[in-house]
């Protein structure tokens, strides 16, 4: 398991995710936004024509449908940052995706 920071245009979430999805974590986040308009799994998101989710949303995808053996959990919420501002260590060479 590593370590990811995801945020969806609010406070910057660690979590920790098994090695695949950090390796290719805007895979996974695509792969998600996909699955998004597709899946009949999804239709909760689908909301007035749009889509409404999180980054706690993608995590749930994780644990519920690619890799319900291998749960993804939140570390840390590290708050609001900028994004033009570094991460505090030990965050700041973990992969980020902001949906």
């Amino acid at each position: 398991m590593k370590n990811v920071v995801l945020s969806a245009d609010g406070d910057r979430m660690v979590y920790s995710v098994p090695d695949s999805v950090a390796d290719r974590l805007d895979e996974y986040c695509l792969a998600f936004t996909e699955w998004l308009y597709a899946s009949p799994h999804a239709r909760k998101y689908r909301i007035g024509g749009g889509l409404c989710y999180n980054e706690a949303d993608f995590i749930s995808y994780l644990n519920c449908w690619i890799f319900p053996e291998q749960p993804s959990q939140l570390v840390r919420n590290l708050g609001w940052i900028d994004f033009d501002q570094p991460l505090p260590e030990p965050w700041q060479d973990c992969p980020q995706f902001n949906f």
